[in-house]
């Protein structure tokens, strides 16, 4: 059943969710990464929204064909190019990989070939802007409001074809849910793992790709766009393009593990995951890039060391966290986390046919600390991308702010599927590991 708060948290981002991306965009544009100056514009009346509305570039034939021609290549990689770096890279795990059961009692497989896919678009980014000569790097900042009104025409049609799908000819019937409110069934999805044929898997390719591909080019076209303007990359864009390119590699190295995420394993596939990996993701998360186009920012020696230290910090917890938990799932605890082996409290649970589990929940190592610390170490990270463009703007500090109203919630959300799943025994690990976030505080 769908409460109120539910309803009305939905009504509220699928009306403004769009309009907060384009408010921030359009700040950048024609007011110089100002969030205020806009509104009092407005409410003085020396402006009308028509006024800002013309001055927006429109939808062009160019911008078109560069987002066809992107999502195109993308889907070609994704599909039609197995992967190979899982035969001589070392530790790396691609190839063909199994996920989760589904609630149906399905397991899908996946075709892991997301570092590939990055690995090819950036060869030849970097084969173009030094060699070929196609296009000019800055391509993407040079049309990126027109770029905005291609993602959403693409994040609402594959969330509305989503929809379609679960009622007409859904993947998997037994994993879809109504809930009768459609605003619900639209956002938050209806089916669990809509696919086309055999390999192309909504959820997977729209989280990975081509958002988080992009994101990286993204920031590489900011640079350029830089160095275009001023002549030179300053320390602070390159520290955005270094600590969010260690973030982008890690989730593709990684994509395997990421098939048991919170994203793949609960959600089901709607416009919170389309449209928000299509327009929310790319646009906002190098916010961080784009502000330093219009105000490029040049750190002190001391200052950039310090943010590169807490990104780096922020990143080695986040890994590490994640990797102590994989590690006592894949051997059941029976390995050594800090030299030693790891505590846990054992817990049961019962499936909806009657059949009772077991299974084990760490309070040692990190998740001793905190029963979130992986995300405490991802929110160092964001803070230390927002640090790297001073403090003259309030834009760039987006970020945070919203990750940690994400984590936050996400904590709640998953807390209460854990309660829900154990009960009592849920009681007893939180007793243990009393923290959620931040050891002694939260």
């Amino acid at each position: 059943e769908v409460d109120w708060f539910s309803l009305a948290s939905i009504l509220f981002l699928l009306m403004f969710a769009p309009l907060i991306v384009y408010y921030f965009i359009m700040s950048c544009d024609q007011y110089q990464c100002s969030l205020i100056d806009p509104l009092t514009d407005l409410l003085t009346g020396n402006k009308h929204l028509s006024d800002i509305w013309n001055k927006t570039p429109m939808l062009t034939y160019r911008a078109a064909a560069i987002y066809t021609l992107w999502v195109a290549f993308q889907v070609l990689l994704y599909v039609f190019v197995p992967d190979f770096c899982h035969k001589f890279i070392p530790g790396y795990v691609g190839g063909v990989q199994e996920g989760a059961v589904t609630p149906a009692g399905v397991v899908n497989k996946y075709e892991i070939n997301g570092l590939q896919a990055w690995i090819i678009t950036h060869l030849l980014w970097f084969a173009n802007a030094y060699y070929f000569h196609w296009f000019s790097p800055t391509i993407i900042f040079d049309n990126w409001i027109p770029l905005l009104w291609c993602a959403n025409i693409l994040g609402y049609a594959v969330s509305t074809f989503a929809m379609i799908k679960g009622y007409l000819f859904p993947t998997n019937a037994k994993d879809c849910k109504f809930t009768g409110n459609f605003f619900y069934d639209y956002m938050m999805g209806i089916e669990f793992n809509p696919r086309i044929g055999k390999w192309f898997d909504f959820k997977l390719f729209f989280n990975g790709r081509p958002g988080i591909v992009a994101w990286t080019l993204i920031n590489l076209s900011y640079a350029a766009k830089q160095q275009e303007l001023y002549g030179q990359v300053t320390n602070s864009m390159i520290l955005v393009n270094v600590l969010q390119g260690i973030y982008v590699l890690d989730y593709f190295w990684n994509e395997a593990w990421y098939l048991k995420t919170i994203d793949i394993c609960h959600d089901h596939f709607g416009w919170y995951l389309g449209w928000g990996d299509c327009v929310w993701l790319p646009y906002l998360y190098t916010l961080q890039g784009l502000y330093l186009v219009y105000h490029p920012v040049r750190l002190c020696t001391a200052n950039a060391v310090g943010i590169l230290i807490l990104g780096l910090i922020g990143y080695y917890i986040f890994r590490m966290t994640n990797h102590q938990k994989d590690l006592f799932r894949r051997t059941n605890g029976n390995c050594k986390i800090w030299g030693k082996k790891p505590e846990y409290i054992e817990c049961s649970y019962m499936s909806v046919d009657g059949t009772k589990y077991y299974s084990k929940l760490m309070t040692s190592g990190f998740w001793g600390w905190a029963r979130h610390f992986n995300y405490t170490g991802d929110l160092m990270g964001s803070l230390a991308y927002c640090l790297a463009c001073g403090f003259e703007h309030i834009l760039p500090y987006f970020y945070i702010v919203y990750m940690t109203i994400l984590l936050t919630h996400r904590c709640l959300r998953d807390e209460h599927r854990c309660f829900s799943k154990y009960g009592k025994d849920w009681k007893r690990y939180t007793a243990a590991v009393p923290y959620r976030l931040v050891p002694g505080i939260f």
